[in-house]
């Protein structure tokens, strides 16, 4: 296994920007072991059977893109910087670890001012552009406050291109979004909409909501020859003994688990590597899914699709197969779906695993 394995030629204009309105409308590519049908998400539930149960990711992104500034004395007076602040994690001393852009015009002890209740005091470097910040307010305070001076956290591939900006306070987040602690989306989960959430169970199809905080870890890239030297970043998650009996009992009458997001997957199947079958938990993961991996759970996957050389294009490969999934990228790239967190979603199928 090589990392050139899971590589592939993307087009610019694929990556998107924007969601497509209404959420539902987004494409839908569905894919089992024989074929690849084209559909739009508002048509998941035909593809869904009475019985099976669907996993949705219910934590909620904040706001954490900050912009402040920093002052300091100088031989000429006062000199100011604009230094743009990414809350990433909080730690057990209260403090932050975040990307402070840019970092070199910080000194530790000195303050950036965001808003009038909001500041950061810089408490030392952690990383290549990582800082620990100290922030003047927690908890619900702190919450607030990013709702009103705060911008989402877009992945990188979308910064690049335009700045967050209101629409994307609603775009970004999902419907069902009520855990606080995500710093980037469950982007497959993007695609639903009240309407498409009753339609399924209209026909149906049960729900479990878990919860697993995504960090920015995700869009961290593998940069050994050999993935499985790849580290994962860790991301702490926790599934309910409500939700483990669900999943219990739709396993035990026949449905199957389908996860929508490579979120919930990697999540159930932490809960059930040590005994099959997923068990309450509520602690960080930071298990690598890749080819050779046995699957103990998942049935199927709804997902978004990934970028190149990226540990989840790895996932969706150790899923279906590698030859499988380039045949699917093929398919995508041709029929010119969108590709990345705003882009089109997929519903992977492969054989009923014994």
């Amino acid at each position: 296994m090589k990392l050139d394995d899971f590589d592939f030629d993307l087009p610019e204009d694929l990556i998107a920007t924007r969601p497509v309105r209404p959420r539902s409308a987004a494409r839908l590519l569905v894919a089992d072991p024989a074929r690849i049908t084209d559909a739009h998400v508002g048509d998941l539930p035909s593809f869904l059977r009475p019985g099976d149960r669907l996993v949705l990711n219910d934590t909620r992104v904040l706001p954490v893109r900050l912009t402040g500034t920093r002052t300091r004395a100088t031989d000429s007076g006062t000199g100011a910087a604009r230094i743009e602040v990414t809350l990433l994690e909080p730690q057990a001393d209260g403090a932050w670890t975040a990307l402070v852009k840019p970092l070199r015009k910080l000194a530790d002890g000195e303050v950036i001012v965001f808003t009038d209740r909001l500041a950061a005091t810089m408490l030392g470097r952690t990383g290549e552009g990582t800082a620990r910040l100290g922030l003047s307010l927690k908890g619900d305070a702190l919450e607030a406050e990013l709702a009103q001076a705060g911008a989402m956290p877009l992945p990188p591939y979308i910064a690049a291109r335009r700045p967050a900006d209101a629409r994307d306070l609603e775009d970004y987040q999902t419907v069902f979004a009520r855990r606080s602690g995500a710093v980037a989306a469950p982007t497959a989960s993007l695609h639903f909409d009240a309407d498409l959430l009753a339609r399924i169970a209209a026909a149906g199809v049960d729900f479990t909501h878990v919860t697993l905080h995504v960090g920015a870890g995700t869009f961290l890239p593998v940069k050994v020859d050999d993935p499985a030297q790849h580290k994962m970043h860790a991301e702490w998650g926790e599934v309910t003994p409500d939700a483990a009996a669900e999943i219990a009992a739709t396993r035990e009458a026949g449905g199957r688990i389908i996860p929508v997001g490579t979120t919930a997957l990697r999540l159930l199947e932490t809960a059930a590597q040590g005994t099959g079958e997923v068990v309450p938990m509520a602690e960080p993961t930071d298990i690598f899914i890749y080819p050779g991996f046995r699957f103990r759970v998942t049935d199927g996957l709804m997902t978004n699709f990934h970028l190149p050389k990226s540990t989840l294009m790895m996932l969706v490969s150790a899923f279906m197969g590698t030859d499988r999934m380039r045949a699917v990228y093929a398919h995508a790239i041709a029929q010119r779906y969108r590709f990345f967190s705003y882009g089109d979603a997929s519903l992977l199928l492969p054989t009923k695993r014994a």
